[in-house]
Protein backbone atom coordinates (compact mmCIF):
# COMPACT_ATOMS: atom_id res chain seq x y z
CA UNK A 1 0.00 0.00 0.00
CA UNK A 2 1.49 3.37 -1.12
CA UNK A 3 1.24 6.39 1.18
CA UNK A 4 -1.08 9.32 0.07
CA UNK A 5 0.06 12.16 2.59
CA UNK A 6 1.49 15.39 1.05
CA UNK A 7 3.83 15.16 3.98
CA UNK A 8 5.72 12.20 4.31
CA UNK A 9 7.60 13.80 7.24
CA UNK A 10 5.11 14.55 9.44
CA UNK A 11 3.32 11.09 8.86
CA UNK A 12 7.14 9.36 9.46
CA UNK A 13 6.90 11.87 12.59
CA UNK A 14 3.59 10.41 13.53
CA UNK A 15 4.61 6.55 13.30
CA UNK A 16 7.94 7.61 15.37
CA UNK A 17 5.81 8.49 18.06
CA UNK A 18 3.04 6.29 18.27
CA UNK A 19 5.87 3.26 17.74
CA UNK A 20 9.04 4.23 19.14
CA UNK A 21 8.19 3.32 22.81
CA UNK A 22 6.86 0.07 22.37
CA UNK A 23 9.42 -0.93 19.66
CA UNK A 24 11.98 0.13 22.29
CA UNK A 25 10.50 -2.56 24.76
CA UNK A 26 10.83 -5.04 21.57
CA UNK A 27 14.19 -4.68 21.47
CA UNK A 28 15.44 -4.31 24.78
CA UNK A 29 13.98 -7.32 26.06
CA UNK A 30 16.08 -9.22 22.82
CA UNK A 31 19.48 -7.52 23.86
CA UNK A 32 21.56 -5.55 26.44
CA UNK A 33 19.56 -1.98 26.98
CA UNK A 34 23.13 -0.24 25.91
CA UNK A 35 22.77 -1.06 22.73
CA UNK A 36 18.87 -1.06 21.75
CA UNK A 37 18.62 2.68 21.26
CA UNK A 38 20.93 1.96 18.88
CA UNK A 39 19.37 -0.95 17.15
CA UNK A 40 15.76 1.16 17.36
CA UNK A 41 17.52 4.18 15.27
CA UNK A 42 18.64 1.42 12.82
CA UNK A 43 14.95 0.13 12.52
CA UNK A 44 13.43 4.06 11.82
CA UNK A 45 16.50 4.15 9.36
CA UNK A 46 15.31 1.37 7.44
CA UNK A 47 11.76 2.68 7.80
CA UNK A 48 12.62 6.28 6.23
CA UNK A 49 14.48 4.50 3.57
CA UNK A 50 11.52 2.08 2.68
CA UNK A 51 8.63 4.47 4.07
CA UNK A 52 6.20 3.46 0.60
CA UNK A 53 6.82 0.22 1.71
CA UNK A 54 5.51 0.47 5.80
CA UNK A 55 2.14 -0.55 5.58
CA UNK A 56 -0.61 2.75 6.11
CA UNK A 57 -2.50 1.38 9.22
CA UNK A 58 -0.86 1.95 12.43
CA UNK A 59 -1.20 -1.78 13.90
CA UNK A 60 0.24 -2.96 10.69
CA UNK A 61 2.96 -0.84 10.75
CA UNK A 62 4.16 -1.17 13.70
CA UNK A 63 4.35 -5.01 13.03
CA UNK A 64 6.40 -4.22 10.22
CA UNK A 65 8.67 -2.42 12.68
CA UNK A 66 8.94 -5.38 14.81
CA UNK A 67 10.30 -7.63 11.28
CA UNK A 68 12.55 -4.98 11.03
CA UNK A 69 13.94 -4.93 14.32
CA UNK A 70 14.18 -8.97 14.30
CA UNK A 71 16.12 -8.84 11.02
CA UNK A 72 18.51 -6.45 12.45
CA UNK A 73 18.87 -8.21 15.69
CA UNK A 74 19.51 -11.45 13.88
CA UNK A 75 22.02 -9.61 11.67
CA UNK A 76 23.68 -8.04 14.40
CA UNK A 77 23.88 -11.20 16.50
CA UNK A 78 25.57 -12.95 13.02
CA UNK A 79 27.77 -10.61 13.53
CA UNK A 80 29.21 -10.54 16.59
CA UNK A 81 29.50 -14.20 16.13
CA UNK A 82 31.32 -13.68 13.00
CA UNK A 83 33.47 -11.30 14.78
CA UNK A 84 33.88 -13.73 17.95
CA UNK A 85 35.14 -16.57 15.79
CA UNK A 86 37.64 -14.37 14.21
CA UNK A 87 38.83 -13.21 17.71
CA UNK A 88 39.67 -17.09 18.30
CA UNK A 89 40.49 -18.14 14.98
CA UNK A 90 43.39 -15.03 15.09
CA UNK A 91 44.19 -16.79 18.82
CA UNK A 92 44.37 -20.06 17.87
CA UNK A 93 46.02 -20.01 13.87
CA UNK A 94 50.00 -20.09 14.91
CA UNK A 95 51.81 -17.38 12.69
CA UNK A 96 54.74 -18.79 10.71
CA UNK A 97 56.93 -16.36 10.69
CA UNK A 98 56.95 -16.25 14.46
CA UNK A 99 55.91 -20.06 15.15
CA UNK A 100 55.91 -20.69 19.04
CA UNK A 101 58.36 -18.15 20.56
CA UNK A 102 56.71 -16.70 23.19
CA UNK A 103 57.24 -12.95 22.58
CA UNK A 104 55.53 -14.13 19.44
CA UNK A 105 52.15 -16.09 21.48
CA UNK A 106 52.35 -13.11 23.76
CA UNK A 107 51.53 -10.33 21.21
CA UNK A 108 48.59 -12.40 19.48
CA UNK A 109 47.56 -12.59 22.73
CA UNK A 110 47.94 -8.77 23.48
CA UNK A 111 46.36 -8.50 19.78
CA UNK A 112 43.02 -10.52 20.78
CA UNK A 113 42.89 -8.76 24.15
CA UNK A 114 42.93 -5.32 22.51
CA UNK A 115 40.70 -6.38 19.61
CA UNK A 116 37.57 -7.40 22.17
CA UNK A 117 37.88 -3.90 23.31
CA UNK A 118 37.29 -3.00 20.14
CA UNK A 119 33.49 -1.77 19.18
CA UNK A 120 31.44 -3.92 16.84
CA UNK A 121 31.90 -1.03 14.06
CA UNK A 122 35.63 -0.71 14.67
CA UNK A 123 36.01 -4.27 14.26
CA UNK A 124 33.97 -4.34 10.88
CA UNK A 125 35.92 -1.93 9.52
CA UNK A 126 39.29 -3.47 10.10
CA UNK A 127 37.84 -6.89 9.09
CA UNK A 128 36.62 -5.15 5.66
CA UNK A 129 40.13 -4.20 4.77
CA UNK A 130 42.55 -6.78 6.70
CA UNK A 131 41.16 -10.31 7.02
CA UNK A 132 38.49 -9.73 3.92
CA UNK A 133 40.98 -7.72 1.86
CA UNK A 134 38.95 -4.48 0.18
CA UNK A 135 39.88 -1.66 -0.88
CA UNK A 136 38.57 1.28 0.70
CA UNK A 137 36.28 2.32 -1.80
CA UNK A 138 35.10 -1.43 -1.91
CA UNK A 139 34.59 -1.08 1.43
CA UNK A 140 33.06 1.74 1.79
CA UNK A 141 30.19 0.33 -0.73
CA UNK A 142 29.26 -2.49 1.40
CA UNK A 143 28.54 0.03 4.61
CA UNK A 144 27.06 2.19 2.11
CA UNK A 145 29.34 5.11 3.53
CA UNK A 146 30.90 7.86 1.03
CA UNK A 147 34.94 6.81 0.48
CA UNK A 148 36.06 9.73 3.07
CA UNK A 149 33.79 8.85 5.97
CA UNK A 150 35.27 5.02 5.83
CA UNK A 151 38.56 6.62 5.42
CA UNK A 152 38.22 8.09 8.97
CA UNK A 153 36.49 5.19 9.80
CA UNK A 154 39.33 2.95 9.30
CA UNK A 155 41.81 5.76 10.51
CA UNK A 156 39.82 5.93 14.03
CA UNK A 157 39.52 1.92 14.45
CA UNK A 158 43.60 1.56 14.05
CA UNK A 159 44.45 4.29 16.33
CA UNK A 160 42.11 2.58 19.00
CA UNK A 161 42.80 -0.78 18.57
CA UNK A 162 46.94 0.15 18.70
CA UNK A 163 45.55 2.57 22.23
CA UNK A 164 44.35 -1.00 23.28
CA UNK A 165 47.15 -3.30 22.37
CA UNK A 166 49.55 -0.28 23.91
CA UNK A 167 47.32 -1.20 26.75
CA UNK A 168 47.66 -4.26 26.95
CA UNK A 169 51.32 -4.62 26.35
CA UNK A 170 51.85 -2.19 29.18
CA UNK A 171 49.66 -4.15 31.62
CA UNK A 172 51.39 -7.94 30.43
CA UNK A 173 55.04 -6.68 30.07
CA UNK A 174 57.20 -3.91 31.86
CA UNK A 175 57.90 -2.75 27.73
CA UNK A 176 55.52 -2.99 24.89
CA UNK A 177 56.55 -5.53 21.98
CA UNK A 178 56.32 -2.78 19.29
CA UNK A 179 56.60 -5.31 16.62
CA UNK A 180 52.54 -6.10 17.59
CA UNK A 181 52.02 -2.43 17.49
CA UNK A 182 53.95 -1.84 14.10
CA UNK A 183 51.63 -4.74 12.67
CA UNK A 184 48.49 -3.10 13.38
CA UNK A 185 49.81 0.20 12.20
CA UNK A 186 50.66 -1.31 8.08
CA UNK A 187 47.70 -3.14 7.16
CA UNK A 188 44.72 -2.36 5.02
Amino acid sequence: MSRSTADPEAAFRELFRATYDDLLCFVERRISPAVADDVVAEVFLTAWRRFDDVPVARDEARAWLFTVAHNTLRNRHRSESRQRGLALRILREPDPAVGAEADGVAARVDLVRAWQHLSPDDQQVLTLTVFEGLTGPQAAKVLSISRPAFSLRLLRARRRLRHHLYQETVTTADTPRPGAIAEIGTTA
